[in-house]
């Protein structure tokens, strides 16, 4: 209903907006496919516009219009300290220890031991900053795992944290896909700026089909990191993709879902160990059978 009033609004008023939305009650709202826009039941909206002292907006008015809008809604309204807003966003990212000796880093800050395993991140458009359990998890996984002079793939790369992580922790090849066009170009972004793009395949499904089917026969580590669904129906492709005896992580899982995803797996792999993180998101992990 609200965007109904944006447009109206920005045409009345003349003003440039900026509308963010976020979940007003802590719902649950997993990654959504290319193209969809999903919202929370309840929305808190908020809109930003720009002051003119020539042309000012009668704010009652503005009330007054979104009022009969949305009658049950609150409102309220402040004035903004001008600031640099391009860098504003920044404010909201520390580094994240993973392990004693192992870090995500967002690129403008410094690392806060110089001798860890440090990922510089540009967070971005795509999914995946260590900040969400899962993503933490499967990083945590990576420490402490031999990826020394080791294939591995990275199914559903988002940002590509878990693959320059590998890339980072020793791997020698990471071949990564996803089916979001901006999760490719945010891999290559990161690769890049953590200077192993050289040692990284990154591409869309059918591209990262070719390639990996054209350079390696099976992949000696699998981590794949996107939701339940999709995991249990891409069972038998990662079977294929891991050698005999090659380790894998699942996650994206949350704790209701584990048995169900287990069971699928467990009919092409050993399922070694079942670790959770807080708000019940789980990684499953292990290895193929022999």
């Amino acid at each position: 209903m609200f965007w109904l009033c944006i447009y109206p609004l920005q045409y009345r008023f003349r003003r440039k907006f900026s509308v963010t939305l976020d979940d007003a009650e802590d719902q649950a709202l997993l990654e959504p496919l290319p193209g969809e826009t999903p919202l929370w039941n309840k929305v808190i909206v908020t809109g930003i516009y720009q002051e003119d002292e020539q042309d000012p907006i009668d704010v009652a008015k503005l009330e007054a219009f979104l009022s009969a809008q949305l009658p049950n809604a609150p409102m309220r309204h402040e004035q903004l300290e001008d600031q640099v807003w391009e860098r504003a966003w920044m404010d909201y990212y520390d580094p994240i220890q993973i392990s004693d000796k192992f870090w995500i880093v967002p690129e403008w800050l410094e690392a806060p031991d110089a001798d860890a395993v440090n990922i510089k991140l540009d967070p971005g458009l795509a999914f995946g900053t260590g900040n969400h359990a899962s993503t933490f998890l499967c990083l945590q996984w990576l420490g402490q795992t031999d990826l020394k002079d080791k294939t591995v793939i990275d199914f559903g790369c988002g940002s590509g944290i878990l693959a320059v992580a590998a890339l980072l922790l020793g791997a020698k090849k990471v071949y990564a896909t996803d089916i979001d066009p901006q999760a490719v170009l945010a891999t290559k972004q990161n690769a890049e700026l953590n200077g192993v793009l050289d040692r990284l395949y990154v591409g869309l499904p059918e591209e990262f089909d070719a390639e990996f089917k054209s350079k390696e026969s099976q992949a000696d580590v699998l981590v794949a990191n996107i939701l339940a669904s999709p995991l249990m129906m891409l069972a038998p492709e990662f079977a294929t993709l891991l050698k005999p005896e090659g380790e894998f992580a699942l996650a994206g899982v949350i704790e209701e879902q584990v048995e169900d995803v287990s069971a699928v797996y467990t009919q092409y792999f050993d399922i070694l160990q079942i670790e959770k993180r807080e708000e019940n998101w789980c990684r499953i992990s292990g290895k193929r059978h022999a």
